[in-house]
């Protein structure tokens, strides 16, 4: 007999068929007169309830034996529920233990805290939380691929090893097959690289984006979706070593047209959400955050603020003035922190802001400078470019982006005064030496959008098998 997933069987309405459902018992009460089985095969956060009479062929030893976390499959007839919160339910004729689970299992049903369950990553999965978790997870990556497919957006694949590093930050994983027992050096105390794989230095990825500006030069738009490294030492509830980033490039773009481009993806990710993980949103809502829906739809339905940094600075310098406490210094110049960024979002303005023209100094090399230079104070400040990062209640930065600077010698002198290596650069130089072309784009890390999408707390629950300073278990 062919299964049902409970998900189908929950909105069938073919009362008094036979059905065979299978899945992982999430609780199982017994009494004198009947057993009544939670059933769950991860197809939807809601369960179908198993109704086991006691002329049900199953030895009583046996039904004994079903605990939480053991799996069956269940032979019965689909009848209207008599319980309210569902539709259907399951009077039993045969059951099939398919494995036992005993009482040891770590995921029983019972309030356990995050931090413990991390210790069983492989296991925590099957829990109502992450089931719904990851349910989300593959409906926005869904959403973000039609999205792009839909705007004329093509999907590049761009390399996870590389010799350059698009950030400048040095956080780097390095790659390489040679023997770390015995590194030959030159007579500088240079390591040799003639004889590793790839010949030369080269690592895990930071960023896709450098690549995705020599697609976006030849298609007109793309964008990137895969894996990405940063070897931070860092262990915030913000941060991971292997994370998914989503990185569109568009060629003939704008400040303006950029900006539109961000809140127009990021509110079509949130209105997917919404439209198509209503199960699991209403469970988060209820068990994770209560406000959770309501900031989804705020979202959906806020025009975003442009707000540029100098501007920003005033507000906060000001706040500090009024008696706000920060914890971090904020003075013209500085990268402003998660404290500063929410401050702007959840207090100041109350809806979500996109901030522009950052100080140079704090921005990556390849972001195109402003012309003029900004006010503060009545003091004149130092160059800005046209970076954006957008900022989000709860979550701070949650995408940074900019317009490239598409002119030859103004990025080989960004290159040269930070002393990047030219050896790694010339291929992208080459961009705007044949046929340059104004362009930009941006970067979302595809986990802290799920972590806004979701209410959950901490980046770690949000991915499968979380990669974080001394863990790379399962």
């Amino acid at each position: 007999m062919q299964r049902t997933k409970v998900i189908d069987a929950l909105k069938s309405t073919d009362f008094g068929n036979e059905i065979l459902v299978k899945g992982w018992v999430r609780t199982h009460r017994s009494s004198k007169s009947v057993d009544f089985i939670a059933l769950n095969d991860g197809s939807t956060i809601n369960n179908i309830q198993l109704v086991v009479a006691p002329d049900c062929p199953v030895d009583g030893a046996a039904l004994r034996d079903i605990t939480t976390g053991a799996c069956i499959a269940a032979r019965g007839i689909l009848v209207e529920s008599q319980g309210a919160g569902q539709a259907s339910e399951v009077q039993c004729q045969h059951i099939d233990i398919l494995g036992l689970c005993p009482t040891d299992y770590p995921m029983q049903k019972k309030g356990q805290s995050f931090e413990v369950m991390r210790k069983s990553a492989h296991l925590r999965l099957r829990t109502n939380t992450f089931g719904a978790v990851m349910r989300i997870r593959h409906n926005m990556a869904i959403a973000i691929h039609k999205y792009f497919h839909d705007h004329g957006f093509f999907y590049f694949h761009t390399p996870l090893i590389t010799a350059s590093d698009a950030e400048g930050a040095g956080q780097m994983f390095q790659v390489t097959t040679k023997n770390l027992y015995r590194l030959e050096k030159d007579e500088e105390g240079h390591i040799i690289y003639d004889d590793d794989f790839f010949g030369k230095m080269t690592s895990l990825t930071v960023s896709g984006q450098l690549e995705g500006e020599l697609g976006a030069t030849a298609l007109g738009a793309i964008y990137t979706f895969g894996p990405t490294f940063r070897a931070e030492n860092s262990n915030t509830p913000r941060h991971l070593a292997e994370f998914w980033m989503i990185e569109p490039e568009v060629a003939f773009i704008d400040l303006p047209e950029l900006m539109d481009l961000e809140e127009d993806f990021i509110k079509y990710c949130v209105q997917w959400a919404l439209d198509n993980c209503a199960d699991d949103l209403a469970f988060l809502n209820k068990m994770i955050d209560r406000t959770l829906i309501d900031r989804l739809k705020s979202v959906v339905e806020t025009e975003f603020v442009r707000l540029d940094y100098t501007e920003g600075i005033r507000i906060l310098q000001q706040a500090i003035r009024d008696g706000r406490k920060f914890e971090f210094p904020c003075e013209w110049g500085d990268d402003l922190a998660s404290e500063h960024e929410r401050y702007l979002v959840e207090e100041h303005f109350k809806k979500p802001v996109i901030m522009t023209h950052y100080p140079k100094k704090i921005k990556a090399f390849y972001m195109k400078i402003d012309d003029q230079l900004p006010e503060l104070d009545g003091k004149t400040m130092e160059q800005t470019v046209q970076g954006t990062d957008v900022l989000f209640p709860q979550i701070g930065e949650i995408i940074g982006g900019s317009v490239r600077e598409e002119n030859y010698d103004k990025l080989l002198g960004e290159i040269q005064s930070r002393n990047i290596p030219m050896k790694d650069m010339w291929w992208y130089l080459d961009t705007r030496k044949y046929g340059t072309c104004p362009h930009g784009g941006f970067g979302l890390g595809f986990e802290r959008l799920i972590l806004f999408v979701t209410g959950m707390q901490n980046i770690r629950d949000v991915i499968p098998f979380p990669r974080t300073p001394k863990n790379a278990e399962f």
